[in-house]
Formats: structure tokens, sequence, C-alpha cells
């Protein structure tokens, strides 16, 4: 079969490996089509294990079954999650799913960037979903980067009527102010760098949409009785950016880092102004399966309608290209492959 075999960011080649054999409990899925993650781009997370094939957000077809699996069909049209808890350990027990050693290092093989992938037992289990007939394939590629969207606002308690400033409006702050616009929100505010990703926000649901170079704070208050952001949610690792969401939090509100930073960063924090105006820091990362389940009814329902967010579909050939799309940052938002073109 056909992988797109990932070596940096500007050296992704489409390579020949061996269609892989599965085993008792387990699936083969023929991809049908795989988003690049904005972490699929993070070279300096991703250098260190290549070569290798990406590609986590997945949808396809299963065409082969291992002995003894009961809940599913060959033909049944799914989304596998790659990250799977153990759902018996301290961590999982006390509703901490993302820090599970399990979670942590379950996987599908090879990577969503090929044609086919064994889907292992634990995986089966409790990470693959059932399309449903309302979802195409590419819109069942967002279950799973919802799903991480879905946690992260639970975890920060976000509540109808609350304002939301989204730092960052690439693919995961436009799927944060859809959320949030789905959920009841108050103002949703929206901050990028570039023009094209703040029209993005402003159609996916954001009252105003404010260039980063602007006084963001005052753009708040002007139109938020005087206050600033109740939520404030950042979607990118830029220090100015972490910066500004410090600046932008109310007295009482809440501040998500949805993004992460490159280990070695420092990022300095006034401790004193946030003891002093109460302010909650939340870190988020992954999305346990019920946050699968309940992402993939928001999209079929249509309160999230992540088919807007597509900007490019491309064969498994051209992954070098989505790859160059997604790290520029520039005019693209889901570049989904399509492993069979």
């Amino acid at each position: 079969m056909r992988v797109a075999m990932y070596y940096n960011n500007r050296d992704v080649r489409i390579e020949e490996m061996q269609t892989p054999q599965i085993g008792q409990g387990e699936l083969l899925v023929k991809v049908r089509a795989s988003g690049i993650c904005g972490s699929d781009v993070m070279e300096w997370y991703r250098i260190k294990k290549a070569p290798l094939v990406l590609g986590h957000e997945i949808a396809g077809e299963i065409v082969a079954i291992g002995e003894g699996v009961k809940r599913f069909r060959v033909g049944d049209r799914v989304t596998v999650a790659h990250h799977v808890p153990c759902n018996t350990c301290h961590y999982c027990l006390n509703g901490h799913y993302s820090v599970c050693d399990t979670l942590r290092t379950t996987n599908f093989y090879p990577g969503g960037f090929s044609e086919y992938l064994r889907i292992p037992q634990i995986n089966v289990d409790r990470g693959t979903f059932i399309l449903p007939d309302e979802i195409s394939f590419e819109e069942g590629t967002f279950a799973e980067p919802l799903a991480c969207t879905f946690l992260g606002q639970k975890k920060a308690n976000f509540r109808p009527g609350q304002s939301l400033l989204v730092i960052g409006s690439g693919i995961s702050g436009l799927l944060h102010i859809q959320l949030a616009r789905a959920l009841g929100a108050g103002r949703i505010y929206a901050v990028d760098i570039t023009d094209y990703r703040l029209k993005m926000a402003k159609q996916c649901g954001a009252d105003i949409a404010i260039n980063a170079k602007e006084d963001v704070p005052a753009s708040i208050r002007t139109s938020n009785n005087g206050r600033l952001a109740d939520l404030v949610i950042v979607c990118t690792g830029a220090p100015p950016a972490i910066q500004q969401a410090f600046s932008s939090v109310d007295r009482g509100g809440s501040i998500l880092f949805f993004a992460p930073t490159e280990p070695a960063a420092i990022t300095p924090m006034n401790l004193w102004d946030l003891w002093r105006n109460c302010n909650s820091i939340i870190m988020s990362y992954a999305g346990p399966p019920d946050d699968t389940a309940t992402s993939l009814e928001l999209i079929r329902a249509g309160r999230v309608k992540v088919r807007d967010l597509i900007t490019h579909r491309l064969p498994l050939a051209e992954t070098a290209l989505g790859f160059k799309l997604v790290a520029e940052a520039k005019d693209s938002i889901k570049v989904i492959i399509e492993p069979q073109r």
C-alpha cells in the first residue's frame, strides 16, 4: 500500500509499505479521509520520531475483521480515535483521561496518511465509532479535533452567556468559536494576525474579529460593557498571544491554554495579578471516547458545521503540499488528504 512518510515539514514522501495484517480483536480500515492537524506540523515535536506516517484524524471503511469482533461488520463506515484511555487507572477513575499512560501510548498503525490502517483491539473496544449516515467521511475526520475542543471548554467550565475571546483563528480556534456559539456563548471575540483567518472567524460565529496588532483589551472593553472576556482560549503557542491572554481576561475569568509551547519555552506570569483577580488557568489535551460521541452528534445535528472549514482536499500523492499549506498557516484552514485518490 502507499503511505505518506514524514521526514520533516518540507520532506514528505510517498512510499510503499506492506498492508497491515490484523489479529484477534482487530480491524483493517480503508482510509477514505484524513485531516492534517496543526500538531502534525509542529516539527520540534514530530522530528524526534521521524521517519514515520502521521495522521490521526481519520474516517474510513472496515474491510476486514479479526476473530472475536462482534460490534462491527465489513463495510461499516467509521471514525477511529488513535489514543484511548485504560478506564481503570487512578487518573481515569478521577476523570483525568488525558494523562492516562495507556492513552499516551496507544495508536493505530501505521498512521492516517496511508491507504489502510490496523486498529488494535483496545482501539476497537473503546475508540471506534460508526459514522451516522448524515456524516460524510471528510466530516468524520473532525470527530477527534472537535472532541478535544469539547473537553477543553468543559474543563474551563464554559457556560451559556459568557463572553469568549479566542486567540488564534486557525482550525482549533474556529472549532472553539463554532462550539461556543452552539453552546450559547454571549459575545465572541476572535484574534489573529491574518485577515483571511479573521474573515473565517466571523463566518464561524465571532461577533468581533480583531487583528492581534491592535489593542485587544481595549476593543473588548468597548463592546462588552467595560469588561474583559470571561473565558480566553489560546490556540497558538506564540509568546505574544500568551501575554495577550493574561491582559484580556476579566476578573474571575479563566484562561484555557489549548495549544502547547515548545518544551523549553518559559512563560512569565504575574502571579499577583492572577491571585488578585481570582483567575483560573486551565490546560487541556486530547478527548476521551464520550466526548468523541458527543462531537459526532454535534456534527450530525449541524450544530458545528465542519464542512465549512475544509479549504483543500488533496490526493495522497499531494500530502507534501498539504503539509506546506498547514505549516505556512496562510490561506488554508483544514486540509483533508484522501488516500484512495
